[in-house]
């Protein structure tokens, strides 16, 4: 299983460095969307530049213009983009034809599916690379929220998913079992005091 580090900070030079601290024991490098928003696509390219060994992935959460979002997002250097779930068909499948185009892939992320297996299904059969059972960060944050439902998601779903939603060195054993592709951590590695410390436990709970 893979270990993805959603990096959700504001700006590219703290955003490298958390890469620079977090490298040797992660595969995939997420430029957060809020990062995106902030600095545009030259974040993306620094990332690439600096990590050209790791998989770029630009959480762009598309909506809309699938093909011509994830066009731009490939050019700059990412290797998988994100499209939203409850996006239309016809946008997904668009930004798939982008990522054909670039040798790349395109992820769907299903923040906000009630349905997630079923949809899981759909957009695989559209051409996503895999799909990302996510809990966002205001969902974590309600009562009595756990990982439960996106791993019975996941593992119900039957087709290539990342677990996103508050994965930890506690809760990604159970991750690893559902049968994920990869686990998506965020807070628990930027939030750390010690980030290479922090994934380096990350990824010996995985293993």
């Amino acid at each position: 299983m893979k270990i993805q580090f959603a990096i959700d900070t504001l700006t590219t030079a703290h955003a490298l460095e958390l890469a620079t601290a977090a490298a040797a024991h992660v595969d995939v490098l997420e430029l957060g969307t809020p990062l995106i928003k902030s600095e545009g696509l030259s974040a993306i390219t620094a990332m690439k530049e600096a990590f050209p060994d790791k998989i770029v992935f630009a959480d762009l959460k598309t909506m809309d213009a699938g093909e011509l979002e994830a066009d731009i997002a490939f050019k700059a250097g990412a290797d998988l983009v994100t499209v939203l779930g409850v996006a239309d068909d016809s946008t997904i499948a668009g930004a798939v034809k982008a990522a054909k185009a670039h040798g790349k892939g395109i992820v769907v992320d299903l923040i906000g599916v009630a349905d997630k297996a079923s949809r899981a299904r759909e957009v695989v059969e559209l051409g996503a690379e895999y799909v990302e059972m996510h809990a966002g960060l205001d969902e974590q944050a309600q009562p009595g929220y756990s990982l439960d439902a996106l791993l019975e998601a996941g593992k119900a779903a039957g087709v290539p998913f990342s677990v996103a939603g508050g994965v930890n060195a506690s809760s990604i054993a159970a991750v690893k079992a559902a049968g994920a592709q990869l686990a998506v951590a965020g807070g628990a590695l930027y939030g750390a005091a010690d980030v290479t410390a922090a994934a380096a436990e990350l990824r010996a709970a995985a293993e």
